[in-house]
């Protein structure tokens, strides 16, 4: 039996820390969190109408992890296919801990790497939560 796999879909945003954050601790579930149930999806690829992209997305349970609130990744999926399994938005994340400025916008420093961290734990508890009780 093949392990179940989750897709997450970060924010490609370069325009403020939260994106780096959202494509950090990305990798931190891809890497050591939950290395063989994650698969990546690259939003820009996905965007444009990479078809095995959009595939994944429509058949397998897909989290989003936004930067801000304008949750670009969450409405390209929802556009091309179909409801997200979860959504996580870094920015309101970040305000619910009271964690103000934690980085620079390109190279995270200890806050940074600190809140990246969390939201990798959040988005572990999403897919953990997906595996128990399903889309």
């Amino acid at each position: 039996m093949s392990t179940p796999k989750i897709g997450i879909v970060s924010c490609s945003g370069e325009c403020c820390v939260e994106g780096t954050i959202s494509r950090i601790a990305t990798r931190i579930v891809l890497e050591k969190l939950r290395p063989s149930n994650t698969v990546t999806i690259c939003l820009p690829l996905f965007s444009i109408g990479e078809k095995g992209e959009r595939m994944f997305a429509k058949n397998f349970a897909t989290i989003a992890v936004d930067g801000c609130e304008k949750q670009c990744a969450k409405n390209a999926i929802e556009k091309y296919s179909g409801k997200t399994a979860r959504s996580i938005v870094v920015s309101d994340l970040l305000k619910k801990w009271k964690m103000e400025n934690p980085s620079p916008r390109r190279e995270l420093n200890k806050k940074g790497v600190e809140a990246a961290a969390k939201i990798a734990e959040e988005i572990a508890v999403a897919m953990d939560d997906i595996f128990t009780r399903g889309r």
